[in-house]
């Protein structure tokens, strides 16, 4: 049964991991290399790994003997790895060649927005909220990440290059901080 309040706390919660807004200067950078983007490819892709995590993430990850804690941990070091590469400016993870097709796949669709903690969130969720909450919640914040794809390059216009400069350390230290968080719950 729908619940208001089960939605718009679903709904924080995975703007919160799902952080968009952090990822903008990523997709600014991916938009100059590759000259576009497929937003809407980007959202359903994000919004299928997303729902399909939802219904068979834990029997997955069951599957290969993998508990949530361990997913939790590896999603945690990847989430510190690229919050230090947006933080010192430097480059840690290689990037393949890609077409814009591919990259609206990787790295948009996953692991920016249906990454490993948005996945740990989701199974966590399954716990305290209603299935039917949770999907109107990832549903909520797929049009939000379209609309944020989408208007990109407006953002870059408005905001500019020294402003996205800015964003992006702020956010990598946001980022930073998740991740830590996240390794700690485990321990």
């Amino acid at each position: 049964m729908l619940n208001f309040k089960e939605i718009i706390s679903v709904s924080l919660i995975l703007f919160s991991v799902i952080d968009i807004l952090g990822s903008v200067p990523i997709v600014i950078d991916l938009r100059k290399k590759l000259g576009h983007i497929q937003s809407g490819k980007a959202t359903i892709v994000a919004g299928v790994i997303m729902i399909g995590f939802l219904f068979l993430g834990e029997s997955i990850l069951k599957l290969f003997g993998i508990d949530i804690g361990s997913f939790a941990i590896a999603g945690a070091i990847v989430m510190f790895l690229i919050g230090l590469e947006m933080v010192l400016g430097v480059t840690l993870f290689k990037h393949e060649e890609t077409t814009a097709s591919s990259a609206s796949i990787m790295p948009i669709a996953f692991p920016l927005i249906a990454g490993a903690g948005t996945m740990t969130t989701l199974i966590s969720l399954r716990a305290e909220y209603s299935q039917i909450n949770i999907i109107v919640g990832v549903a909520l914040n797929l049009v939000l990440v379209f609309i944020v794809l989408k208007t990109c390059g407006w953002l870059e216009r408005k905001i500019g290059q020294a402003g996205f400069s800015i964003l992006r350390k702020v956010f990598g230290i946001i980022l930073l901080a998740i991740s830590i968080k996240l390794f700690k719950n485990f321990f």
